[in-house]
């Protein structure tokens, strides 16, 4: 399809939807907790952050949080390879990037109720990781967030918010899916609540074949959380998360790759105590990570098998304290230490005999590092329609050395429904495991990664449409790259960013049946980077009507590189999904759903084209 023609339609129907707004109402205030850590009105927050509800990320019958994300934030791109299952190691997809800021190298962060996620030796987010099952909210924090969570959030940070229940009794619920290629969704959940003590518990499978031969991918986890109320002021929980999953890569369509099997487990256990008072609240917090991956490389020659495994097995350990208070009349401080204790083991082990093998491609097969960090951050009401805020943080690594890490922001209110805010943040990022002892090409040397943000944004919320606009400049300097030294690849801090764009977001409730969505993006950079695309936008429509909801989205991505360098290549593709589900009986619902119904050919990785239009259909029940 023509771009201007796409673009011309997606910005019309946008602009559209702006001429039924009305201007005498006052919206519903939206609490975050991604920006300061504490509970917090959006308005008073200098950051742009995105909250996508529980109703939102289960209406389409998704396992998996990310594609809800990438349709309802804009900016942020997923890599994908087939229909069910990221993967890891060489053709993975699930590659998180945020205004061309990758997951993929570390820069960018997910967490789980503020716990860092990801991988202790590469240093990067699993996306398989990442179920539904356990989110009661995901909130996309967009830019630096480097002076509440550290490391890895130079990017911004997509923080998971799990499902908890509030009130007494017991809520169970099913849902069974099957469609195209041979998949096959699971998904059971029970909550109860009884008195002080609440639980929830999830279990999750699913398995398909996907489009192409050898591309076989099955996985299954679960999620529990217990907590209980000792009175109105303190609370404690305990929460487990674990999935394993079983990948087959199949290489390229021009490098087919034969045996390249992949079996990971990734798990999350954590314990807090958290308390709430009027004017002061706060947590105490201990969680460990924990992965455990086996992995064939795979062969060219399937009548030549490869002799050995790859394995690693990673951890990362941290204890993380806060308390925010309000100090005086429009104030809100906050302070907190973090301690991480993060672990790596990568090995070979021979297929025969199962023994290590001693390997001359790495320096060390171990290595660990610690990094503490304490940080503060002062909002604070200068008027009923100015807020300033500030926060610093110092972080030391044991290996890089300190770190001081600052932010600031103003939000000026000119009326009770709208916010203009401006925002300049310092994110970094230390150099992982795999950069600095594994292969060839690591170096001890390295220093952290450093970038600069600075953006103004506008939001303004009407009786039934909100709208809103972003425009950024981020600019970093160390970026770790493999370069020619002595002859020789070696990690050095040589690389450069230079990103700018602007983005846009709307939505309008036309009445009680019909809301519409909307979203665009534009980047410009500098060095482009893979999985990031100069344009995406994003239309979508709700119906709800007596017993029948139907949900569709349009996705344009312009630009999306799928090669950089002297070879560079893009895509351009249009994306219509839908998903129609009707209430036959009180608790029972069944569903369909629809993506790629345009039957677009595309690639997010190149050599990976992704499946032609696929379909899925189920049942739900809860009682």
């Amino acid at each position: 399809m023509n771009k201007k023609r796409t673009l011309t339609l997606l910005t019309a129907l946008a602009a559209g939807m702006s001429l039924f707004a009305q201007t005498d109402s006052l919206q519903l205030q939206e609490v975050v907790v991604t920006g300061t850590r504490n509970a917090t009105d959006v308005r008073y927050l200098p950051m742009t952050v995105n909250v996508i509800g529980r109703e939102t990320l289960t209406e389409q019958y998704q396992t998996s949080i990310l594609p809800t994300v990438v349709q309802q934030v804009p900016g942020l791109m997923v890599t994908h390879r087939s229909m069910m299952g990221y993967g890891v190691s060489g053709g993975a997809a699930g590659g998180i990037n945020l205004r061309g800021i990758a997951g993929g190298s570390g820069q960018l962060m997910v967490l789980i109720d503020g716990h860092p996620q990801y991988q202790g030796i590469y240093g990067h987010p699993i996306s398989d990781s990442y179920q539904t099952l356990m989110a009661e909210r995901v909130e996309i924090l967009r830019g630096p967030a480097s002076v509440l969570y550290g490391s890895n959030a130079m990017g911004g940070v997509l923080n998971i918010v799990t499902r908890g229940m509030h009130q007494d009794g017991i809520r169970t619920q099913i849902n069974l899916g099957a469609g195209s290629y041979g998949t096959i969704q699971a998904e059971a959940s029970n909550q109860v609540r009884s008195g002080k003590f609440s639980s929830t518990v999830t279990a999750q499978y699913g398995r398909t074949d996907n489009h192409r031969p050898r591309m076989g991918f099955e996985q299954y986890g679960g999620y529990m959380k217990l907590g209980y109320d000792f009175n109105n002021h303190w609370n404690a929980y305990v929460d487990a998360d674990i999935t394993h999953f079983n990948a087959s890569y199949p290489g390229s369509i021009t490098s087919p790759l034969y045996d390249a099997d992949q079996w990971i487990t990734r798990g999350v256990v954590s314990a807090a105590l958290e308390n709430h008072y009027g004017k002061t609240s706060g947590a105490l917090s201990v969680y460990s990570n924990f992965g455990r991956h086996k992995i064939d490389d795979g062969t060219a020659d399937p009548a030549n098998p490869t002799a050995r495994y790859f394995r690693s097995k990673d951890a990362l350990t941290g204890v993380s304290f806060y308390q925010s208070a309000q100090l005086f009349e429009g104030n809100r401080t906050t302070v907190g230490v973090d301690y991480q204790h993060i672990y790596g083991y990568a090995y070979y082990t021979s297929k025969d005999t199962g023994e290590v093998l001693d390997t001359p491609n790495k320096q060390s097969g171990k290595s660990y590092r610690n990094e503490i960090a304490g940080y503060i951050d002062f909002r604070q009401d200068i008027t009923s329609w100015l807020t300033l805020d500030a926060g610093i943080r110092l972080d030391h690594h044991s290996i890089t050395g300190t770190e001081w890490i600052p932010q600031g922001g103003v939000v000026i209110r000119p009326m009770d429904t709208g916010e203009l805010k401006a925002m300049v943040s310092k994110g970094f990022r230390n150099p992982t495991m795999r950069e600095m002892y594994l292969y060839p090409p690591s170096n001890t040397d390295l220093e952290p990664e450093r970038i600069m943000n600075y953006e103004l944004s506008w939001k303004h919320r009407l009786c039934a449409f909100t709208y809103g606009a972003n425009l950024f400049y981020l600019k970093g300097d160390n970026m770790i790259q493999t370069m020619p030294v002595d002859g020789k690849p070696r990690n050095v801090n040589t690389g450069e960013i230079e990103n700018y764009g602007a983005e846009l977001e709307a939505a309008y409730r036309i009445d009680s049946h019909w809301s519409l969505s909307t979203n665009h993006s534009f980047l410009h950079m500098k060095n482009p980077v893979l999985g990031a695309p100069q344009y995406k936008g994003f239309l979508g429509a709700n119906f709800r009507q007596c017993r029948w909801t139907v949900i569709a989205g349009l996705q344009y991505v312009n630009g999306l590189y799928t090669q950089v360098g002297d070879e560079e290549q893009k895509e351009n593709f249009l994306l219509l999904n839908a998903t129609v589900s009707y209430q036959a009986l009180k608790n029972l619902s069944l569903w369909i759903r629809g993506e790629n119904l345009l039957a677009q050919r595309y690639e997010y990785n190149l050599g990976y084209p992704m499946p032609r239009a696929t379909f899925m259909a189920g049942i739900q029940c809860y009682f």
